[in-house]
């Protein structure tokens, strides 16, 4: 009985070690280079990086319906208004607020419950063949519903995540009922009903079917490195970035980023992960890889963001963890507005 009382101890402490040693993660960022990310963190400190990708609606249906019984550890997604979301569900921890995070990562861009990683900012593209500089001066995202861009703006569906985050800062810097007003009037300047994804709309602006066009910086970046084509590199080079409400609030920024999820086994490498995602040698790879924005100051972004501009003001004053609270209302105005 003794023996048996010390092999079982000693089984315990082994696996204990071995769990120890691990992090799950559940992703829903779709890069290649995010995994060479994860191998250099277990490099450095030992800890296997346990991957379970998938889409964000997927990912999160599965951790919920699991419950206690979820092995994830960390959940990582795209868009503070899907992170907002997840955490209205009450399926993050605090923990994602270590001192190390505190002191890297702008207040705005994070919350005791999850932290933004790397950065973007959603902006206006505009034809530099049918639009001058001068035409676009002071120009805001609110003037987006003036009658002067009538069958001019391209711009994705009501359904997308990085749309409603807009909207919804939108909402919260001039209520509700002004929004609802802006969204018919840019329904009305709309060139086509909306389709496809970002790069579509830029691609739609450098065909000449319409004149402004309303993508994430990356995209761009992502287009005129090559990585997509050289017939996407050359209609990437037909247009040009502008970034809206420079003599106001400053352009709308959204996150890429990560919270410790309820009921995860291995909190203090969860975290862990996070920190290192927020190291210089991590945010480099990141801005190198994926064309985001970094979030941390000492580390520049890829050369192809840098020339669209990088003294553009930022919106410091929106807090990105409003996206989530505003999510619903903000869907609400443009189905009511008959954004498509």
């Amino acid at each position: 009985m003794k023996k048996i009382t010390i092999i079982t101890i000693l089984t315990a402490f082994f696996t204990n070690i071995a769990f120890a040693n691990e992090v799950n993660l559940f992703s829903a960022r779709h890069y290649d280079s995010d995994i060479q990310l994860y191998e250099k963190f277990t490099a450095k400190t030992g800890i296997k990086v346990n991957i379970v990708s998938g889409k964000d609606k997927a990912l999160q249906k599965r951790i919920t319906e699991e419950g206690k019984d979820c092995i994830g550890d960390l959940y990582i997604t795209a868009d503070a208004g899907r992170l907002g979301a997840f955490q209205a569900k009450k399926m993050f921890q605090k923990g994602a607020s270590s001192k190390y995070i505190k002191s890297v990562v702008p207040e705005n861009f994070r919350t005791s419950y999850w932290t933004g990683i790397a950065k973007r900012a959603r902006i206006i593209y505009y034809s530099s063949e049918r639009v001058s500089a001068s035409d676009l001066k002071g120009m805001t995202y609110e003037d987006l519903a003036n009658p002067k861009w009538k069958d001019k703006v391209v711009i994705r569906k009501s359904n997308n995540v990085y749309n409603q985050s807009l909207v919804a800062s939108l909402i919260v810097n001039n209520g509700k009922k002004t929004t609802y007003e802006w969204a018919k009037g840019l329904v009305a300047n709309m060139a086509r009903d909306p389709k496809g994804n970002d790069r579509a709309q830029i691609l739609a602006v450098a065909a000449g079917e319409a004149d402004l066009a309303v993508a994430n910086t990356y995209y761009l970046a992502l287009m005129l490195s090559g990585k997509k084509g050289p017939e996407q590199q050359a209609a990437a080079k037909k247009v040009k970035a502008f970034f809206p409400n420079q003599d106001n609030r400053g352009t709308h920024m959204n996150i890429s980023g990560g919270g410790i999820l309820k009921y995860a086994p291995n909190k203090t490498n969860a975290i862990k992960l996070l920190e290192f995602l927020l190291t210089k040698e991590a945010q480099e790879h990141i801005v190198n890889n994926t064309f985001e924005y970094p979030m941390i100051a000492s580390v520049e972004p890829h050369e192809l963001i840098a020339q669209m501009g990088l003294g553009f003001k930022q919106d410091l004053k929106t807090k990105v963890a409003s996206y989530g609270k505003k999510q619903a209302d903000a869907l609400e105005i443009m189905l009511a507005s008959k954004w498509k």
